[in-house]
């Protein structure tokens, strides 16, 4: 049996076990808390689980070892920076979002100010930053269809990532936040099974020796020593000190970033307590933390067995590094037919990666569309749960179709450095918004307003004006040039812009209410109230 088999089997069974999962959630999912917040009914443990399904997208589990198997050094730090992201989570957003809101980010923003602006521009920037998340996702899995099924041609590709998106849709529109939870999971459970039985084999291949693994993935790189040391991909002479500043600001945006994700925001309301929401939290690290590890091996493991050229030559971006080291170390230990079945069985766990992640990060923006948008801004909070919940099924077949549309355009961007343009966008217009609200008294609507499209705006300017779309042959548009901004990533210009834009426009306004922000600090400090007032 051919590896496109056994794989295409394996994933056939994981969406056949999910679906299932999903029509079963469907039957439990009665109104509103259902469909949004899973009923509040997971535990601390299981919502760890989903939070680190919800994470671990396939930028960490393909972009991530890509990127450490072609730059080495300067890969590896994709992997800190999404593993310390989470410590700023933790300390400044988590226990106080649960506490604070009701099923979406803007449930807080909109307490203590005038519901219809703030809310109007935190369903705008959940959108954004979704689409963005998405569209790595979706270009992950045309790449991974592309080394299972031998499809070089984009038109194949195309049509994969049109069916991951109607899965996703799928999962959403049925399942609410219940049946993506347990897919998510599922999923989290798979993926950490199948990176860790890779990573033993890769050093169990080289005697548990780092040195031997780290010397052979310098050799066979073609980059030598320089492999093992910095500035391979950021610094380099060539870029000058641009490339220098490019790294420094995407590991702002990588830090920043997580505690301004929506849909990882969404996670801390499926928890009935603010003690469960701790433990979440902790269990998610946990998790992430090994995870992330694993990365290294797979990444240099990679560079190591399957060498740079050959990565190159099935996906330019590296999206497929991970399944190509499970099949190489494979064959070095079983001989062709293990080689063959654990390709099969990663590609497989690869897969249920995106589709979780693609239905979370769905779910997120559908909700912030019906929620904060229809229900609260269009309707005035005159709406029924079930006229809402219809709405955010509605929206989100909308959503899935132009997360399609820019998959398909995206195809040759490595998938961690879409994502990290993600965490740029949500930490230059979410974060400031957050932080503010949460615990700066004289904060009020124009603060909050000023700050989400200031950091929004200017990221999504500077993105478009970088090489990221023109100018270079990795770019969206390689044979247009109109490129004035030199870095990859515009969180070091974007985030503090979000910043100064939230604290202009809240010095500028004279309404604030001091009674609301002492209500709000007592409601994220212990929980009390916040259910009843963010349903207002």
């Amino acid at each position: 049996m051919s590896h496109q088999t056994l794989s295409t089997i394996l994933f056939l069974l994981f969406v056949a076990g999910t679906l299932g999962i999903t029509f079963w959630a469907s039957r439990n999912t009665k109104d509103a808390t259902d469909y949004y917040a899973g009923g509040r009914s997971f535990s601390g443990v299981q919502n760890g689980l989903a939070i680190g399904g919800d994470y671990m997208s396939a930028a960490s589990f393909l972009g991530i070892a890509g990127i450490i198997a072609l730059s080495g050094y300067d890969g590896f730090l994709y992997s800190i920076g999404f593993l310390v992201a989470w410590l700023v989570a933790l300390l400044l957003v988590a226990e106080l979002m649960r506490n604070s809101g009701k099923f979406t980010m803007a449930d807080v923003l909109a307490f203590r100010m005038s519901p219809r602006p703030v809310r109007t521009a935190a369903g705008v920037s959940t959108i954004t930053v979704s689409i963005f998340y998405l569209l790595a996702q979706m270009v992950g899995a045309g790449a991974l269809v592309g080394l299972l099924l031998g499809v070089t041609s984009p038109t194949g590709k195309a049509l994969t990532i049109v069916g991951v998106g109607i899965l996703m849709i799928v999962y959403v529109v049925v399942g609410g936040m219940k049946g993506t939870t347990w897919v998510q999971i599922v999923k989290a459970v798979l993926l950490m099974g199948g990176a860790t039985l890779v990573t033993l084999l890769v050093l169990g291949h080289y005697g548990f020796n780092l040195s031997g693994l780290l010397g052979d993935a310098a050799t066979q790189s073609g980059k030598g020593d320089a492999f093992l040391n910095a500035g391979l991909k950021y610094g380099t002479e060539a870029q000058g000190l641009a490339g220098k500043i490019d790294l420094i600001s995407l590991g702002l945006a990588l830090v920043l970033g997580t505690a301004g994700l929506p849909h990882i925001l969404i996670r801390f309301y499926t928890v009935p307590t603010a003690r469960e929401a701790r433990k979440s939290v902790l269990w998610g690290i946990g998790i992430i933390g090994t995870f992330y590890l694993l990365t290294l091996v797979l990444g240099f493991g990679a560079a190591a067995l399957v060498g740079g050229k050959a990565i190159v030559a099935q996906d330019k971006a590296g999206n497929t590094a991970a399944p190509m080291l499970a099949e190489a170390v494979g064959k070095a230990i079983f001989g062709d037919v293990g080689g063959t079945i654990l390709l099969a069985v990663i590609a497989a766990v690869a897969f249920a990666t995106i589709l979780a992640v693609v239905a979370g990060l769905t779910l997120a923006s559908s909700s912030s569309f019906a929620h904060d948008l229809y229900a609260h801004v269009f309707k005035r909070g005159n709406v029924t749960d079930r006229e809402e919940i219809l709405v955010a099924r509605i929206s989100a077949f909308v959503i899935g179709a132009v997360a399609i549309g820019l998959g398909i355009l995206a195809q040759g961007q490595n998938v961690a450095f879409l994502v990290a343009l993600a965490f740029a966008v949500a930490a230059s217009g979410n974060l400031p918004a957050i932080l503010y609200s949460l615990f700066w008294k004289r904060f009020n609507t124009a603060g909050a307003v000023s700050a989400i499209y200031g950091g929004l705006v200017s990221a999504l300017v500077l993105v478009v004006f970088s090489p990221v779309v023109s100018g270079s042959a990795t770019s969206l548009f390689p044979d247009a040039n109109f490129a004035w901004f030199p870095l990859s990533n515009p969180g070091i210009v974007s985030i503090p812009i979000g910043f100064l834009a939230g604290f202009i426009g809240a010095r500028l306004s004279k309404e604030y209410s001091s009674q609301k922000y002492a209500e709000i600090e007592v409601r994220s400090l212990t929980g009390i109230g916040a259910e009843k007032s963010a349903s207002h």
